[in-house]
């Protein structure tokens, strides 16, 4: 009876592995399918709130226009635009975005675009809510179209939009770089890692640690990636390294998708200094031997410290070929208007020198 009994339940487990193993093969059959026809859906969803989008900032810029002409024929101001407003909804009861003040908006988000052509795609690519937040928060048209292509890239929400213009985004990065972020293409605007970054979000309490500036990042990792950018892809915290017997672990590693690598970054809470760079050179080569795939580009380091002597880093760096930068983080904001001058200030040297060297070629 024992034997039969045992003979028994080794045939049910054999029939219900079995039943696991057709159901499993099932399943992946099913997915290889179904998923195209997902993908239809996915892709025919996003090109309907393309099209909505299209459509509504289309229909803003018409009414602004009929607005804008109204002011300028028949003396149209914003006792008229209330008038008109109230008629609109007496007519469609509970109809939004047609109160007196957005169709106002919509008279000036017309004037402000309507003799530059070339922002007419960026302006139907973006939202409504975005749109006047870079109308109302930006200057120059050069930074309206930063932030055009940057929101556009980037798909932020409007609030994530206004901490960036907020935080001086566009500032930092021409301080980076030296030349308005405009002049760069919108490939390689995506794929640049600055010179500062702003961790305000953070919130972290003054001493703080290694450790402690780690976790805070990791806690707050969307915002985090929102100042990094997008293209950034997690791969770990802590992540291993073995070479030879030893151990060794790179703070942050991430796959950057503009560039094609890994990215590795080393968190400081002080000033850089000139032995930082060996111990990242060390670590990129350990990940270009050990993990970076065939068809990936050699790795980038990025030490991120809470400051950095231009001059000390130009030497460190001078007799390198590496692909290692040094940036600085701030945990409070910097005022804007301050960014703002010395972005001014950067653009005056840049002419005088233009200046100066046409002297000495007339010369």
């Amino acid at each position: 009876m024992r034997i039969g009994h045992i003979q028994g339940d080794s045939v049910s487990q054999k029939k219900y592995a079995e039943r696991i193993t057709i159901m499993a093969k099932n399943a992946i059959v099913s997915e290889e399918n179904f998923n195209p026809v997902l993908e239809m859906i996915y892709s025919a969803k996003q090109k309907a709130e393309y099209q909505v989008n299209t459509t509504v900032i289309d229909l803003y810029w018409s009414i602004g226009k009929y607005v804008s002409d109204k002011a300028k024929t028949d003396g149209w101001g914003k006792s008229t635009v209330k008038d008109l407003s109230s008629y609109i909804l007496s007519k469609e009861p509970g109809i939004r975005g047609y109160s007196a003040q957005n169709i106002w908006r919509m008279k000036q988000f017309y004037e402000t675009y309507c003799d530059h052509e070339k922002l007419s795609t960026l302006l139907r690519e973006n939202t409504w809510s975005n749109n006047l937040h870079i109308m109302s928060k930006t200057k120059s048209y050069d930074e309206k179209e930063f932030y055009l292509r940057l929101a556009r890239k980037e798909h932020y929400s409007a609030r994530e939009l206004e901490r960036q213009i907020d935080s001086g985004y566009y500032e930092r990065l021409a301080l980076s770089s030296g030349k308005a972020p405009s002049s760069l293409e919108a490939r390689e605007m995506s794929g640049v890692i600055r010179d500062m970054y702003m961790l305000e979000f953070l919130e972290l309490p003054e001493p703080y640690l290694e450790k402690d500036l780690k976790k805070a990042i990791i806690k707050n990792f969307k915002k985090f990636l929102i100042e990094f950018g997008r293209d950034f892809l997690f791969m770990g915290e802590e992540y291993h390294l073995q070479v030879g017997t030893k151990d060794y672990y790179v703070d942050l590693l991430f796959y950057h998708r503009e560039l094609q690598c890994l990215v590795a970054i080393d968190l400081k809470i002080d000033d850089f200094k000139p032995e930082y760079l060996g111990k990242m050179e060390f670590y990129l080569e350990a990940l270009d031997r050990d993990e970076k795939k065939p068809h990936e580009n050699p790795s980038v380091g990025i030490i991120l410290c809470k400051s950095a002597d231009a001059d000390v880093v130009e030497y460190a760096l001078n007799r390198n070929m590496t692909s290692t930068m040094v940036a600085e983080y701030r945990t409070k904001l910097i005022d804007k208007e301050v960014l703002k001058k010395k972005l001014d200030q950067l653009f005056a040297e840049a002419e005088e020198n233009m200046d100066s060297d046409t002297e000495s070629s007339v010369d």
